[in-house]
C-alpha cells in the first residue's frame, strides 16, 4: 500500500467512534469482545481515576468493555487496593506462566497480560495519564471494531511537557523524534507516516498479537511495530488522533536509558530483516555519565532486553486457548 495513500485513509480522530452506543451494538453483531489492560508499576496517583472512568462510562453507561484489569509488577504504594477498589481484575505478572521464568518491564507485562486477558480484542492503555478520558479506549477499540481489515491501532497526541514551571502545549515525546522516527524514516520509511510510534494506548486482534514477539524492556512498542509491520505490511495499521495525554515527564536520565534499549531493539531487528549486520554483541550495560559535588563519574546500569516468542508457541497459553 502507498504510505501517503495509508495515511489519508487510516489516520482517524476519535471523534469518529464517540458514538460509543453504535460501537456497542456493530461489536456484539460482529462477535466481538473487548479487553482493557493496564500495566502498572506505583501507579497509586492516577490509576484510580483511570479505572474509574472507563468502569463508570464503558462498562456501565456503555458496555462497551468487556473486561478491565491491571497486571501489576508487584506494586508497594497501594495501586493493587485502588485497582481492586475500582472493579478491576487484577494479576501480576510473575505469577503467570511461571513455567517460563520470570523477567522484567512493561514488555513482559504486555506479553503475559495476553494469557490473563479474555477478549479477542484487547487495548493497553498506561496507567499515568493525568488526564484520562473515556476517549483513550473508544478511539482505539472504535477502528478495530468498524474496520475489520485494521489489526493494530496506535494512538496519537499532543504531548505537554513541563518547561521553567509551566505546563507547554508539545515538546514531550522525546524520544520519539530524537531516536524512532529518525531511525524509522532511514531504514523502514513506511513506518515514518506512523506519528507516534511509541505511544502507549494501543490495541490489536488477539489472532495478530498472539503471533508475534513481544521485547521485555524499553523496546516493547518498538518491536511490535516492527514484527506486526514484517507480518502484515502497513495495511495490517491504523492510527486514531486522542488529542492531548498529561504525563509525569521523564528526566533525561530515564530517557537516554529508554533510548539505548530501543536501539538495542532496533539494531536486532535490523539485522534480522538484512538492513545491516553487527559484527560484535550488543552490551548488556550502558554507561551513564553522572555528576556529584567531587566531579564527573561512570555509572554502568544494566539494561536488558529479552525477546520473548511468540505467546501461541508456548505450552501453557496454547492449553488455555485450546490451540
Amino acid at each position: 500500500m502507498n504510505p501517503r495513500y495509508w495515511f489519508e485513509k487510516r489516520t482517524f480522530h476519535h471523534r469518529d467512534f464517540s458514538n460509543i452506543a453504535e460501537l456497542v451494538k456493530l461489536k456484539k453483531e460482529k462477535g466481538h469482545s473487548l479487553s482493557v489492560c493496564l500495566p502498572t508499576l506505583n501507579e497509586a496517583e492516577t490509576v484510580g481515576q483511570i479505572l474509574r472512568s472507563i468502569r463508570r462510562e464503558l462498562i456501565e453507561t456503555h458496555p462497551l468493555v468487556d473486561q478491565l484489569a491491571i497486571i501489576d509488577s508487584r506494586s508497594t504504594d497501594g495501586t493493587v487496593e485502588i485497582a481492586r477498589a475500582e472493579g478491576a481484575e487484577v494479576y501480576f505478572d510473575d505469577e503467570i506462566m511461571p513455567e517460563v521464568g520470570v523477567e522484567s518491564g512493561k514488555g513482559e507485562a504486555l506479553w503475559k497480560s495476553l494469557y490473563a486477558l479474555e477478549g479477542d480484542i484487547i487495548v493497553w492503555v498506561d496507567s499515568d495519564i493525568k488526564n484520562f478520558h473515556p476517549r483513550f479506549v473508544y478511539g482505539v477499540a472504535g477502528a478495530l471494531i468498524v474496520y475489520s481489515d485494521v489489526n493494530f491501532v496506535k494512538g496519537f497526541y499532543e504531548r505537554p511537557i513541563q518547561q521553567g514551571g509551566k505546563l507547554v502545549p508539545s515538546g514531550g515525546g522525546r524520544v520519539t523524534e530524537l531516536t524512532v522516527r529518525p531511525m524509522l524514516n532511514l531504514f523502514y520509511p513506511d513506518l515514518s507516516y506512523l506519528i507516534q510510534p511509541l505511544s502507549g494506548e494501543y490495541g490489536g486482534r488477539r489472532s495478530l498479537l498472539e503471533s508475534v514477539p513481544f521485547f521485555t524492556g524499553y523496546g516493547v512498542e518498538t518491536g511490535l511495530v516492527l514484527d506486526i509491520y514484517q507480518k502484515g505490511g502497513l495495511e495490517a495499521f491504523a492510527q486514531v488522533d486522542l488529542e492531548v495525554r498529561v504525563h509525569k515527564n521523564q528526566s533525561l536520565e530515564s530517557l537516554s536509558k529508554m533510548s539505548f534499549g530501543i536501539f538495542k531493539t532496533l539494531f536486532k531487528r535490523l539485522e534480522r530483516d538484512g538492513k545491516l549486520k553487527l559484527l560484535q554483541e550488543l552490551p548488556e550495560a550502558y554507561n551513564m555519565v553522572s555528576l556529584a559535588d567531587s566531579g564527573y563519574g561512570i555509572n554502568s546500569v544494566p539494561i536488558k532486553i529479552v525477546e520473548r516468542p511468540p505467546i501461541a508457541s508456548v505450552a501453557e497459553y496454547r492449553q488455555k486457548r485450546g490451540i
